[in-house]
């Protein structure tokens, strides 16, 4: 656990040294939140959410394909490919939960709400669900650009497709609609139930693939190993 902790405070140091970039990622959800502002208050909330999904998944695409150059170093120095992906999953998770506060802070200020822990909570799981999304993003394909056409492909897709259809919940961020819906539109509690449960299975299985994908590209050959220890 100390390594993984030491490995999510360099990941947050080198993320929070690209201010410019960083900047512009935590506006997105601004820009989407107001480009629905003066309609439902539903829908604002909602593409306020999407925007922060995608400004997360976006650092994770880029902080792990920039890992790909430095954590084989960690990996021959001692780490563990779970110490590494646990790591730099912290670091992302918190920068979100910071961020996702920030915006919960903005949304109760300027919304009247009847229900704001429900919101959080729909920021809150958005975070954890994007965070490894973005990871996966990075682990599987080549480079940056690839990875960014593919997050505005599937972001796009969660706004166009309708959220009823058995098809759409495929898309990793299903449970954000629910949650929205439960938080905003005051309905029953199967809408957090089904937003729970879609996050957390989502969740899972997005850790669990590039956990996978992490531990196959850093294990350590023979011949590494004796390197290592001569």
């Amino acid at each position: 656990m100390r390594r993984s902790l030491i490995v999510a405070e360099m990941v947050t140091r080198d993320l929070i040294r690209r201010r410019a970039a960083l900047a512009l990622l935590a506006l997105v959800p601004l820009a989407f939140y107001l480009a629905r502002h003066d309609e439902k208050v539903g829908q604002s909330i909602r593409f306020a959410s999407l925007g922060l999904a995608f400004a997360v998944s976006a650092l994770g695409l880029f902080s792990g394909t920039a890992a790909k150059g430095s954590e084989p170093r960690l990996r021959i120095s001692g780490y563990r490919p779970l110490q590494l992906y646990a790591g730099r999953l912290l670091a992302l998770v918190g920068i979100g939960f910071g961020l996702g506060a920030v915006y919960w802070g903005i949304i109760v200020a300027d919304q009247d709400l009847r229900r704001p822990g429900a919101v959080a909570l729909m920021l809150a799981v958005t975070v954890v669900v994007a965070a490894p999304l973005g990871l996966l993003i990075g682990a599987v394909v080549p480079r940056d650009l690839e990875g960014a056409l593919l997050l505005i492909s599937m972001i796009g897709l969660q706004f166009l497709m309708d959220p009823a259809k058995s098809s759409a919940r495929l898309l990793p961020l299903w449970s954000n609609r629910e949650l929205g819906t439960y938080a905003v539109d005051l309905t029953d509690s199967g809408y957090l139930q089904r937003g729970l449960v879609h996050g957390a299975a989502c969740t899972v299985l997005l850790v669990g693939l590039t956990a996978a994908l992490t531990s196959v590209r850093l294990r350590r050959r023979r011949h590494i190993r004796l390197s290592s220890t001569a």
